[in-house]
């Protein structure tokens, strides 16, 4: 069984006002720190925070971690009037009233990126799956990587940005798109053509030594893992690890092939691009083509053709009901889907924008604070 880990981000959110807390106080950030323990790390804004998660063996530890998370950071946050939004944007957060975090890492990003990095008041989900030593961790992220836009139409959860309503469900990563090494990777053959790539960058001076992409899927540089980085933080916790569950599964499989990646061709790539723009623009209202064979269809005929490759590799995995839980999340609506349905009824009732806004967010806030 492949080891795996979790990385959740959040905005820390004022209960009053509901908007992201642009400064917090060292009392605020210390007991965030408090809450999560060892695992607590910094983000590019000071309120922001990111939880890091240990190495699991099994879903039912990743879900009692992650709830103990979020259940302790809810209560220790909540004698300061403060709570957690774990979501792909904050419907009220104002980037020009973000302060940096003084990190050397961090101020260099600001320093390089400029007013993209300084826009980029954004949370992901981030999943990691050990690949075992032997197995070209590229060949299994070119096996992998068509199905990310399926991922991410499952994930979506950013259709505010600025107090208004982007048209995007995942406006998160239509401005990953403005960053450098963002989005889809290039297309690599190996990890030996990888390993040029980076040396060429570095070489030029383009980036460090120790640099790589930030792309929504890679090798890890840390760990001896393949990265899931496209999927939208998900303020439902079961939709966390219903699709960390279903990256495990798709990597999993692909490590038990012969020869991995060796389909994806550079129009498997081409479609991966359309794909993913489907899947943030519409969410699973887009139209898509899990291959040039055929024409486009909807994301239930995309997650049926899943499971039909992926069912018996969950089954193996003690995860017989992987596709059950998929199927429900999909007919519900991810969570834009269900903050636009709150924003409407706020709308329908007669409130006025902002109020309706801050009901999406205390929306978001009782969902992030759930303990499933």
């Amino acid at each position: 069984m492949l080891t795996f880990g979790i990385e959740e981000e959040y905005f820390i959110t004022d209960l009053h006002t509901r908007h992201m807390v642009g400064e917090p106080s060292a009392a605020v950030l210390a007991a965030c720190r408090q809450a999560i323990g060892p695992d607590f790390a910094l983000e590019m804004f000071q309120g922001q925070i990111e939880v890091a998660s240990p190495v699991f063996k099994a879903s039912s530890e990743a879900a009692d971690y992650l709830a103990t998370v979020r259940h302790n950071l809810a209560r220790s946050l909540g004698a300061f009037g403060l709570g957690v939004v774990c979501a792909g944007s904050h419907p009220l957060a104002a980037w020009r009233e973000q302060t940096a975090t003084d990190r050397v890492h961090f101020q260099q990003l600001f320093e390089d990126i400029q007013y993209v990095a300084r826009r980029s008041v954004l949370c992901g989900l981030h999943v990691h799956v050990e690949v075992p030593a032997g197995i070209d961790r590229i060949a299994v992220m070119n096996q992998v990587s068509p199905w990310l836009p399926l991922l991410l139409l499952l994930s979506c959860s950013s259709p505010f940005w600025e107090g208004a309503p982007t048209g995007f469900m995942s406006y998160r990563q239509a401005a990953c798109d403005e960053w450098p090494r963002m989005g889809v990777p290039e297309h690599f053959t190996d990890w030996s053509a990888y390993l040029r790539y980076l040396a060429l960058l570095q070489r030029v001076g383009a980036i460090k030594a120790d640099g790589n992409g930030w792309w929504g899927i890679r090798p890890a540089a840390r760990y001896p893992t393949l990265e899931l980085r496209m999927t939208d933080a998900c303020p439902r916790l079961a939709d966390a690890l219903v699709l960390a569950t279903l990256f495990r599964v798709m990597v999993t499989h692909a490590c038990a092939l012969e020869h991995p990646g060796a389909g994806f061709t550079a129009e498997a790539r081409w479609l991966l691009k359309e794909n993913r723009w489907q899947a943030k623009r519409y969410g699973a209202a887009g139209s898509f083509a899990p291959d040039d064979q055929g024409t486009m269809g909807t994301a239930e005929q995309w997650l049926l053709e899943a499971q039909r490759i992926f069912a018996a590799t969950a089954g193996a995995m003690g995860e017989p009901q992987l596709f059950d839980d998929l199927h429900r999340l999909l007919a519900s609506g991810n969570s834009a889907v269900d903050q636009l349905r709150c924003h409407a009824d706020a709308r329908a009732s007669g409130a006025d924008e902002h109020v309706c806004l801050q009901q999406v967010v205390d929306r978001l806030l009782a969902q992030s604070r759930a303990a499933h």
